[in-house]
């Protein structure tokens, strides 16, 4: 029942409405969804019915990975604080905590995914070996960028994430043995012919961060859209699948009615026969009747005489 003011009531909030949705099994996520923002539209809800329609079904790993965050809390929380902690390491290049952290990374990614697997497997969908790989690729990613990392603590992954390419912690561990650039020797050396080559350096070295960065843009733009086109399939199959559902089910409904169609026409072709019959048997009756009905006129005549003769 809606309120009289017209905000939500009790299971109405769009939040969690979104937090049931997501700790669906894909194969439901779509009618349930489609279920709560009818009910959102009948409310008056048009923002939150919007949306709600918005939420994209999730893939096995993301269902997978999502149902890790909620069934796991508080590895959760840790394997959180550990992603801040290995980009903290990371941004300030700190060797003896890089070693460490990537120790735990690895091990920590490698549990967690066992986990993830065990608890699909419990809830009546195993994982393949490629769709457990890619719940490792989701956990390594929330590791590596917060974006994701918000994502997975919010129980609302929709399919892989994928870690940023320039973040590692084998990359980033190797990184400190870089050799710092060394000093130009003064001596016999122009002042103005060094600030030339090192203007030129910087220029060069400003050139590939920029096609650094325009290239890391790019591959998570195509990423984005990546997503959305899985995302864009795994809904026509869903809606292909209850299309198929539904023609199955006109099916057996136009056998049900053709043979209900043949049974009332052999019923008639036998109602019609009988029904010859009975007007084959009228005639005759009234045929016998009107020669009887002659017959009785014709004796009555011949009493009738007779009589008059007698007198």
């Amino acid at each position: 029942m809606r309120r009289v003011d017209g905000r939500p009531g009790p299971g109405d909030d769009v939040e969690a409405v979104l937090d049931e949705l997501y700790a669906l099994p894909p194969s439901e996520f779509v009618a349930r969804r489609e279920e709560r923002a009818a009910r959102a539209r009948t409310r008056r809800r048009a923002q939150d019915a919007r949306r709600i329609h918005a939420a994209r079904r999730p893939t096995l790993a993301g269902w997978a990975a999502n149902l890790l965050r909620r069934s796991r809390p508080d590895e959760a929380r840790r394997f959180l604080e550990l992603g801040r902690a290995l980009r903290e390491a990371y941004a300030t290049l700190d060797p003896s905590g890089l070693k460490e952290l990537s120790a735990q990374r690895r091990r920590i990614v490698s549990e967690m995914s066992r986990q993830a697997a065990a608890l699909a497997r419990e809830a009546g969908h195993p994982l393949s070996d490629t769709v457990q790989r890619d719940v490792e690729t989701t956990l390594r990613a929330v590791l590596a960028d917060p974006e994701a990392a918000a994502v997975w603590e919010a129980g609302r992954v929709e399919g892989v994430l994928t870690p940023p390419s320039e973040f590692g912690a084998e990359a980033v561990a190797a990184a400190p043995a870089r050799r710092k650039p060394a000093r130009a020797r003064t001596s016999g050396t122009d002042p103005a012919a060094r600030k030339k080559k090192d203007e030129a350096a910087e220029r060069r070295r400003a050139e590939r961060e920029e096609r650094a960065s325009r290239a890391r843009e790019e591959a998570r733009a195509a990423e984005a859209r990546l997503r959305e086109r899985r995302a864009a399939r795994e809904e026509a199959a869903a809606a292909l699948e209850r299309a198929d559902e539904q023609e199955r089910k006109a099916g057996e409904r136009e056998a049900a009615l053709e043979e209900q169609l043949a049974r009332a026409r052999t019923e008639r072709e036998r109602t019609r026969a009988a029904l010859g019959e009975a007007r084959e048997r009228d005639r005759a009756a009234a045929k016998e009747l009107a020669e009887a009905e002659r017959e009785a006129a014709s004796a009555a005549r011949r009493a009738g005489r007779a009589e008059r003769d007698g007198t």
